[in-house]
């Protein structure tokens, strides 16, 4: 899996775990979204993604999307 992937789906996979934990533990991990958001779009700008800085000293690859 390329770098570009696997950040798509942390993201996903984080967006979707802040909900269910909004829903089903406490109302503030709402916040949990909001900074994801917060972080997808000023990374879409800036190009500074902290996870996928840890993801690649992991070992995954760089690479496209498509």
């Amino acid at each position: 899996m390329c770098l570009d992937r696997a950040v798509f789906a942390f993201a996903g996979f984080m967006v979707l775990l802040s909900v269910v934990l909004t829903m089903f533990v406490h109302p503030l991990f709402v916040w949990l979204t909001v900074f994801i958001g917060a972080n997808l779009l000023q990374s879409a700008f800036t190009g500074f993604c902290p996870a996928a800085m840890i993801m690649k000293k992991f070992g995954v690859k760089p690479g496209s999307a498509f």
